[in-house]
């Protein structure tokens, strides 16, 4: 039973540490870049030990859920709803994406020599930058092994696993105590995280002292127009587009966007959102979400409700087509937007995330150089924390989503959690409560 909440001095809370780090990061990297840059074993150490706990937590809650519902075709209804939906709101990011670079044309002016580029520089996204066809796609979701899923951290692997599990255990009959010991597994692995997440201003600090110090804030003038692009048409996306999805589910954004903050801040430190999924799932659950459908929607999303990555794969594609003049015709934008419907999917399951995709990208539409890639790479750390941010508030809003089209959100507690809240509380005591610290 979770006891009432008590009152934290804001510099008490993981979001003022977090923030705190941030700012310090930006300074070491700013003022001693040599030794900013060498603190980047501190963000991959914690995003290490993030994806070391990510499997099991998607794993145990995915089957727990399951178990406990027990009903087989609301499964089936939730998978076909949440893929539907996806796809929706996905296609809706990838045409914003291609009108904003359309429009702003952030690659005007640059007039880059594909033939003069570091190719060397891109080398690493290009070996990387596979095309998986449909069947190739869907026979990756299979894995060699039960355990293969685990050692290899693929989260639709995982998620099948899961799933099959879950029915499993809802078929058989009686009291058998396996449910009860995966609720002591998960508890268990949600402490795991707990622990790891005081670490959490730690990682952001490291993370954010080694992209200023690489990279610098000269990178941020020099493509400023291409970063003003991808920000704006991000905020756009996600206070019209998901503040109305919001607004029509009887949602506050502005009140959601605060309830969630400190995972916010911690991908804007790390550039990743995987840091954030154990907690944005209890969060979720918190808030009055179905714990079957958070565990279903959560962990998919990560992989096929991308709205950030598909905006940021339209403007990156467009902005190396018009920095190395490259001419695109109505019907080659079309087509463009097809693949990237398909390879976007694909994103969270290739080793390098965006570049590597959009590099498959541009080797199958042929007409852009791939060489281009090399424009991007001063920035792309940057880019990231804006398509990784606009990532987890649309997983966040599916939920919520999927939850109420299933009749299994609870409205009054929403309402009372996120009215409720202010900036000044940290919400982890649920985090702990569920974790067994508490």
């Amino acid at each position: 039973m979770i006891e009432p909440r008590t009152s934290k001095r804001f510099y008490q809370t993981l979001y003022f540490r977090v923030l705190v780090a941030i700012v310090a990061g930006v300074a070491v990297g700013q003022l001693f870049p040599v030794f900013g840059a060498s603190l980047k074993p501190l963000g991959d150490g914690f995003l290490k030990l993030i994806r070391m706990l990510v499997a099991p937590v998607v794993f145990f809650t995915v089957v727990i859920g399951i178990a406990q519902v027990g009903d087989l075709r609301r499964l089936g209804r939730v998978g076909l709803k949440s893929l539907f939906y996806f796809e929706s709101v996905t296609t809706f990011a990838l045409v914003l994406g291609t009108i904003a670079a359309t429009v702003m044309q952030p690659g005007r002016g640059i007039n880059a020599n594909p033939a003069s580029l570091d190719t060397r520089s891109v080398a690493l996204y290009t070996t990387g930058a596979v095309h998986l066809g449909t069947t190739d796609f869907l026979l990756n979701i299979i894995p060699d092994s039960f355990l293969g899923a685990f050692t290899r951290g693929e989260m639709l692997q995982v998620l099948l696993l899961a799933i099959l599990s879950g029915i499993a255990l809802a078929l058989l009959k009686g009291d058998h105590g396996l449910i009860t010991a995966c609720d002591s597994l998960s508890r268990f692995f949600f402490k795991m995280v707990a622990i790891v997440m005081e670490a959490a201003p730690l990682g952001a600090f490291g993370a954010m002292a080694f992209t200023i110090g690489r990279y610098g804030l000269v990178s941020l003038l020099s493509l400023g127009k291409l970063l003003l692009c991808a920000y704006a048409t991000s905020i756009a996306f996600i206070a019209i587009v998901l503040g109305t999805i919001c607004w029509l589910n009887g949602i506050n954004l502005w009140r959601f966007l605060l309830y969630i903050r400190e995972e916010l801040l911690i991908v804007l430190g790390t550039s990743s959102s995987e840091p954030a999924l154990p907690r944005l799932m209890l969060k979720m659950e918190n808030l009055g979400c179905s714990k079957a459908i958070t565990g279903l929607v959560i962990p998919a999303g990560y992989s096929f409700n991308l709205d950030g990555t598909s905006i940021y794969l339209t403007i990156a594609l467009l902005f190396v087509a018009q920095a190395t003049n490259t001419h695109l015709s109505l019907r080659q934008e079309i087509f463009i937007l097809f693949i990237l419907m398909l390879n976007s999917k694909g994103a969270a399951t290739v080793t390098g995330g965006g570049l590597i995709t959009l590099a498959a990208t541009l080797s199958v539409i042929g007409t852009v150089p791939v060489a281009g890639i090399a424009l991007l790479l001063g920035v792309d750390r940057f880019l990231s924390q804006m398509r990784s941010i606009t990532n987890i508030i649309g997983n966040s809003v599916a939920v919520v989503v999927i939850s109420r089209w299933e009749a299994q959100f609870n409205e009054r507690r929403a309402h009372d959690i996120l009215h409720g809240i202010s900036t000044a509380v940290e919400d982890d005591i649920m985090l702990r409560e569920h974790a067994g610290v508490l």
